[in-house]
This record gives C-alpha cells, sequence and structure tokens, in this order.
C-alpha cells in the first residue's frame, strides 16, 4: 500500500469500529446483586460514557456537532454523538499498523461520522454471576482509522473479556480512475495494542482480508478472586467455596469468549 494516495476528490472509504467489553463479577445475595449494578450504573452513567466518548472524539481530531445521552431505568446508559470533519494542520493522517494514543498523549485527525456507547449491566439470579457489558461503535469517514482509540477504551473500562470488529467498506478513486477499497496496512487488530495489553490478555483473530474484514478476541489472563468477588473478601471464603466461585467465574468468562455454552 502506498503511503500517499492521489485521489480524485474526497475519501469515500468508511470505516467502523466495534468494540465490545465485559466486566465479570461474582455477587451471591440479592442485596450484592443491587450493589453491584448500582456500583455499575455510578461508575458508567450517560455522564461519565459521555466524558469517555468526548476523550475519544479529542483522539480523533474531531468536533462534536451533537450530543444525544440517557440513563435508563431500572438500569443502563447510551450516548450518541454525531461529529464533524476536523482541518488537518500539517503531516499526513496517522494510518500505521501501531497502537494509538493514551488520554495524556492525545492528538489525530479525521473526517465525519459518529461515536455511539450502550450498556447492559445484568446478573444471573442464582449463579451469583452479574456480567457488565458495553458496546462502543466509533464510524469515521474518510482519513484516520478509528482503532487508534483502541488503547483508551480499552483503559477506560474493567475488561476481562473483549471483542473487537473492524471493517473497511465503500472504495475511494484515485486521480487516474482506479478504485482503492482500503488506505492503509493491516495485518491484526493486535498490531494496534501496547505491548502491555498484549501480554495481559489471551487473543485471537478471526480475519477475511479480501473482504477488509478483522476481528479479535482478548480474555484477560491472570486471575485474582478478590477482583472479582463483590460485597465480600476473598480470603474470608472457605477454600472449596473460592475455588467453585473461581471455578464459575472462569466459565462465564469462556462462554462470552468462545461465543458458546460450556457444559
Amino acid at each position: 500500500m502506498e503511503s500517499k494516495l492521489q485521489l480524485h476528490g474526497f475519501n469515500n472509504l468508511t470505516k467502523s469500529l466495534s468494540f465490545n467489553i465485559y466486566d465479570i463479577c461474582y455477587a451471591q445475595t440479592e442485596e450484592q446483586r443491587k450493589a453491584y449494578i448500582d456500583y455499575i450504573d455510578e461508575m458508567y452513567n450517560a455522564e461519565r460514557l459521555t466524558q469517555i466518548l468526548s476523550d475519544v472524539v479529542k483522539i480523533i481530531g474531531a468536533n462534536i456537532l451533537n450530543i444525544a445521552r440517557q440513563d435508563y431505568e431500572p438500569h443502563g446508559a447510551s450516548v450518541t454523538m454525531l461529529i464533524a470533519e476536523h482541518e488537518i494542520s500539517e503531516g499526513e493522517p496517522d494510518n500505521e499498523e501501531s497502537p494509538g494514543p493514551l488520554p495524556d498523549t492525545i492528538l489525530a485527525h479525521l473526517d465525519k461520522s459518529h461515536v455511539t456507547v450502550h450498556t447492559y449491566p445484568e446478573s444471573h439470579p442464582y449463579e451469583g454471576i452479574s456480567t457488565f457489558r458495553a458496546d462502543i461503535d466509533v464510524s469515521t469517514c474518510g482519513l484516520i482509522s478509528p482503532l487508534k482509540v483502541l488503547n483508551y477504551l480499552i483503559h477506560s473500562f474493567d475488561s476481562d473479556v473483549v471483542t473487537v470488529d473492524y471493517r473497511v467498506r465503500g472504495f475511494t478513486r484515485d486521480v487516474d480512475g482506479r478504485k482503492h477499497y482500503i488506505d492503509h496496512d493491516i495485518n491484526s487488530i493486535q498490531n494496534y495494542l501496547t505491548e502491555d495489553t498484549q501480554n495481559a490478555y489471551q487473543m485471537i483473530d478471526v480475519n477475511v482480508y479480501q473482504e477488509n474484514l478483522f476481528h479479535t478476541k482478548m480474555m484477560l489472563k491472570n486471575f485474582k478472586l478478590d477482583n472479582y468477588v463483590f460485597g465480600v473478601n476473598a480470603d474470608d471464603l472457605e477454600p472449596q467455596e473460592a475455588q467453585s466461585i473461581e471455578d464459575r467465574l472462569r466459565r462465564e468468562m469462556l462462554e462470552i469468549f468462545y461465543s458458546r455454552n460450556v457444559e
């Protein structure tokens, strides 16, 4: 892929990133489950999600045109932003297959499109497993790949399991009339993640290169039970109970990671 395409008119490629995170917790009693849902609603309410998406917009260098946000009853929240293009001030667009910036080094530019986030907290009434899911979509039109926001998003949520889908749609035409169905090199979504993130997760790819479809699944490697029990201290549990809880949590993570029930 050439580093610079001489285009005829506007870059008409659409690049869409769908990012799903799952945070898993053990909350056995009704009181603990309610406390966990209340905690999630406080941590990831519409106001906080708006701030996260505002930072995403900064990373890709766009301007916010409109914000629609809503906290739902009994729980959950949604935020949608319409964004407009920002002038590229200098240099070439950053399409290199490498990790994007973290919040303290935000810079980049992009054309117009939208970003959305929806949350889905839920609890199993018998097994004690509570799972929080956030769905984030970043769709851009033109120069910059939304994959550059992955680092920030992964560090903004407590992510036990992550699924990432990236697709480039449409085509753009160069000055010679030749169609281009992608304007940057990409071998794997994993190359857009920092080394510490790659080391922290077990990852698999399912890519269809000829269709410009890229998919990566991620599951956290290290497991410390105290990070997953809500309302109790893991050290206070009997060994047999602690092992049973850990088995249930691991099964939940595996089922989500492989998208199938484990019998």
